[in-house]
């Protein structure tokens, strides 16, 4: 089957009892058994270790990335931090993008590493700089690309490589792109990790998280994990998400085709200092986003010239777009990662990493292109 037929029809089938053409919530608990010497006969015995409606989730998550399994949480940092306790132990080394989720970035220096979990956050585009930072004690590798929010795209069959060398996992943080434009497990990665509170669910009305694994073995251990934390995902939520997946790739097509129009008409403003977008040429790593992506998705971010005190201008004057946290949704949205999503990031690392003050996020909705553009303008106008 093809992708656009795979979001619509895998992992579900018509209610079997009352031919419901979508999946039921099972809003349970519990689920009775036959017998003590039947137990399990049902495949259920607690949602926190399994339930109908997020299985169903699973299971199109698991066929759409071209996985073995997929385990789904409560959040995306859930996500992350399974997949964490999963293959780390007191004593082990792990390596990130050097450009991270402000979460991603806080649950290691922060949280983690009380524990005696070691991290280097490695530059990913440079894979010479990711080589040289493993350690006998390496055991995982989490790349973020494109990442959150400079757009770095780092190399993931070059880093798959390194990682396999290592003899140590490799996760890709899917996020920005979904399995539509990227795919992880055809570069040789481990795991795809998603927030799936962004594009999967697209409409800003849930917060989750997945992990699939490209072997079963994989998948054991972060279920495993994922059972015994019990940050699991909700009926209602996996429900939710099991209707946004199925115009993933139209949002994901639309989104991306106005993303592009934006870059290319803010790197010709004569306000604006810089833009990155990995569909402009003139970004970095722009050969490397055309190898191992089919689409450049819908994130890019820019600085106003004047700084941080125009961008924030900009920011707090635009109309339609809004200004929140989150992305990937129908809405087109508007950030300032300094104050919001990796404000928890000291200073000296957001330098370090190119995060500047004055970086004006981006995710593009679905409004009409030359809306979102003539908003710019006026907002521009005004910086």
């Amino acid at each position: 089957m093809g992708f656009r037929t795979k979001q619509i029809h895998a992992g579900v089938t018509p209610d079997p009892v009352t031919g419901a053409i979508l999946t039921p919530i099972y809003q349970t608990t519990t689920y009775v058994q036959n017998s003590v010497d039947e137990y399990l006969a049902k495949g259920y015995s607690y949602s926190r270790s399994g339930n109908p409606t997020v299985a169903a989730l699973e299971a199109k998550l698991t066929e759409l990335e071209g996985g073995a399994a997929c385990a789904t949480f409560g959040t995306g940092m859930s996500a992350v931090h399974a997949t964490m306790l999963a293959f780390l132990s007191a004593g082990d080394h792990a390596i990130i993008s050097d450009v991270a989720y402000g979460g991603t970035y806080r649950l290691c220096t922060k949280v983690l590493s009380r524990f005696g979990i070691e991290f280097t956050f490695a530059d990913g585009s440079n894979p010479e700089d990711v080589a040289e930072s493993v350690k006998d004690n390496t055991k995982l590798f989490l790349t973020e690309t494109p990442a959150n929010p400079t757009m770095k795209c780092s190399d993931i069959a070059a880093i798959s490589e390194i990682a396999k060398k290592a003899g140590a996992v490799h996760a890709v943080d899917n996020t920005f792109l979904t399995p539509y434009y990227q795919r992880p497990f055809e570069l040789g990665a481990d795991l795809s990790i998603h927030s799936t509170t962004k594009y999967m669910d697209g409409h800003n009305a849930t917060v989750g998280g997945a992990v699939i694994s490209n072997t079963a073995e994989l998948g054991e251990k972060v279920r495993f994990i994922m059972n015994s934390t019990g940050s699991i995902m909700s009926p209602m939520v996996a429900w939710l998400t099991l209707q946004g997946c199925k115009t993933l790739s139209v949002r994901m097509d639309q989104q991306s085709a106005s993303a592009m129009a934006i870059a290319e008409y803010l790197e010709n403003h004569d306000k604006v200092e810089q833009v990155r977008y990995p569909g402009l040429k003139s970004f970095p790593q722009y050969e490397l986003a055309c190898k191992q992506a089919s689409g450049f998705g819908a994130m890019l971010w820019f600085e106003v010239k004047g700084g941080l005190a125009a961008g924030k201008q900009l920011m707090d004057n635009i109309e339609l777009w809004s200004l929140a946290e989150n992305l990937g949704s129908v809405e087109s949205l508007i950030t300032h990662p300094v104050s919001m999503t990796h404000a928890d990031v000291e200073e000296a690392e957001r330098a370090r990493v190119g995060i500047i003050d004055g970086l004006v996020r981006l995710s593009v909705g679905l409004e009409d292109t030359e809306d979102l553009i003539d908003a710019l303008a006026k907002a521009l106008d005004q910086a």
